[in-house]
């Protein structure tokens, strides 16, 4: 079984940065795919960032100022964001494709959410 759990919401105010980690425990032999999420209230959830088989994708409202990336020794992944925007104010959720085994083909987890807020 694996465990995600987020951290690093909180409150900002706009042009300001925010990191949010996702550190993943359990029975792990390598994370394939990792990708961050966003759902405001009344929302869609949509995605930030996503790194999959070594290639990157941004959303392109934040390209330029997110940067998505891992610590494979601490199982971990981040989203560095700056110059954050008010209307990006939202639920952030990490979801990683994790092999067990080596054998074991990617099972997708979701991490539990950190809020964001962006606001004076």
């Amino acid at each position: 079984q694996v465990q995600l759990v987020e951290s690093g919401g909180g409150l900002v105010q706009p042009g300001g940065s925010l990191t949010l980690s996702c550190a993943a425990s359990g029975s792990i032999f390598s994370i394939n795919a990792m990708g961050w999420y966003r759902q405001a209230p009344g929302k869609q959830r949509e995605l930030v960032a996503a790194n999959t088989g070594g290639t990157t994708n941004y959303a392109d409202s934040v390209k330029g100022r997110f940067t998505i990336s891992r610590d494979n020794a601490k199982n971990t992944v981040y989203l560095q964001m700056n110059s954050l925007k008010p209307e990006e104010t939202a639920g952030y959720y990490c979801n990683l494709g994790i092999r067990a085994r080596s054998w074991s083909p990617a099972t997708s987890y979701w991490g539990q959410g950190t809020q964001v807020a962006v606001s004076s």
